[in-house]
């Protein structure tokens, strides 16, 4: 069988093309263990080709899979494409350029906030060849100290209120009485804010006891955190009946008081006012 020039130039378009698809083929590859970040810092999402060959050319595309049509990061045609990418990324996250050059396109993420946290897909795209890599990252935030407010007298008892704020994850709020023992408080409100931390706040209504002493913890068991705050009451806010009489009776003389001064000056005007007429 004869081999023709023609046959021969397919055949060899053939073998560069194959190897040419062969050069571009690809990993994507990144840490096989999950990223705990703390809020306010800085972190690195590791993503790199295998072989290392360069992604300057290529698209880079970092997403966050709570986010459904929209970019963490889009890298394209050798710059940054601002379209559809989540608000709370701008001007916080970023590539190392200087390494594209040698397949490393990892993520910087300044700025750790509560809703960062979530999985990560790093899509790589070249003109013949995709591949992708996912991780997750955890956002760990330590509250303030619970700030233990009184409100007064209510139904039952003294009313106290707790609140704290900063927290990540979702933390738990308790009210505790001086032996440590959980006590019955209303129901547990939580607020969570446009960075995504969380503010949680409790009503109690405690009774007098010997000691008084209440604690309020609010806790994260996730991050293995807490926070507390120690009250002491003294006795005479629980004691209202006196002071409701003192404030009665106070209430009563100051009256008498001031309608004895009142009369008393008006019968002066008046005893005035007949000796200038004789």
């Amino acid at each position: 069988m004869e081999t023709g020039p023609d046959s021969l130039f397919v055949t060899l378009l053939l073998l560069l093309h194959s190897s040419h698809s062969e050069s571009e083929k690809f990993e994507v590859l990144g840490p096989t263990d999950l990223i705990v970040a703390v809020a306010g810092d800085d972190i690195i999402l590791p993503c790199y080709l295998k072989p290392n060959i360069s992604a300057e050319d290529m698209t880079v595309d970092w997403l966050n899979l709570d986010f459904i049509g929209s970019h963490v990061y889009h890298y394209q045609n050798n710059k940054i494409i601002r379209d559809h990418q989540i608000l709370s990324y701008i001007e916080r996250t970023s590539l190392f350029k200087e390494e594209l050059w040698k397949g490393n396109t990892s993520l910087k993420l300044t700025r750790v906030q509560g809703t960062d946290e979530g999985f990560y897909k790093c899509v790589i795209q070249s003109k013949n060849w995709n591949g992708h890599f996912t991780i997750q990252v955890l956002v760990e935030a330590v509250g303030s100290k619970p700030v233990v407010s009184i409100e007064g007298h209510r139904e039952g008892g003294m009313g106290l209120l707790c609140e704290s704020e900063g927290w990540h994850p979702q933390p738990e709020l308790v009210w505790l009485d001086s032996k440590g023992d959980r006590l019955s408080a209303g129901p547990p409100e939580t607020h969570r804010d446009f960075k995504g931390f969380y503010k949680v706040k409790q009503h109690v209504i405690v009774q007098e006891t010997d000691t008084n002493r209440f604690t309020c913890r609010v806790q994260q068991s996730r991050i293995n955190e807490k926070m507390e705050t120690n009250v002491h009451l003294p006795s005479e806010l629980f004691d209202t009946t006196p002071w409701r009489i003192s404030f009665i009776v106070l209430s009563c003389l100051g009256a008498i008081t001031v309608i004895g001064l009142s009369l008393a000056i008006y019968c002066i005007c008046i005893k005035k006012g007949n000796g200038e007429m004789i």
